[in-house]
């Protein structure tokens, strides 16, 4: 029987996808990387076509699956402990960059102007299951 390849995980970018594929060669799994090449070339059409598909062999899909599911990719605090959603209290906490208020505007739009990085930007975290916003503090 000829084995296939399957998608187990996607990514927004193909840096994430890379170290994914790493880890699991390291172990010995089959790793191809699907339209990494497409969105290294315009990483803005990365949602339109669905992201970097990481795929494994057929045969070896619930081992890498169960090696994904045991890296954990939520934020932790400097102590090294799970960060919780203050409203629901769930772990699945992932931190990410925002522009609304007015300094993080007015530098992003400074970058896009003169075409350097951004200066100033604002993390905050973000509860995957509840959705809900929120700072450290």
């Amino acid at each position: 029987m000829k084995d296939t390849f399957k998608t187990i995980a996607k990514f927004q970018y193909s840096s994430e996808a890379q170290i994914i594929k790493g880890r699991l060669e390291a172990d010995g799994i089959e790793v191809f990387l699907s339209d990494n090449l497409t969105i290294d070339t315009d990483p803005l059409i990365s949602n339109a076509i669905g992201g970097v598909k990481l795929k494994v062999l057929s045969s070896q899909s619930e081992e890498a699956i169960e090696i994904l599911n045991s890296i954990n990719k939520y934020s932790l605090d400097d102590e090294g402990n799970s960060i919780f959603c203050p409203s629901c209290k769930s772990e699945k906490i992932e931190l990410f960059s925002t522009i609304k208020d007015a300094k993080s505007l007015i530098w992003f739009v400074f970058g896009v102007m003169f075409s350097s990085l951004p200066f100033y930007t604002r993390h905050k975290y973000r509860c995957e299951t509840c959705h809900t916003e929120f700072d450290l503090k």
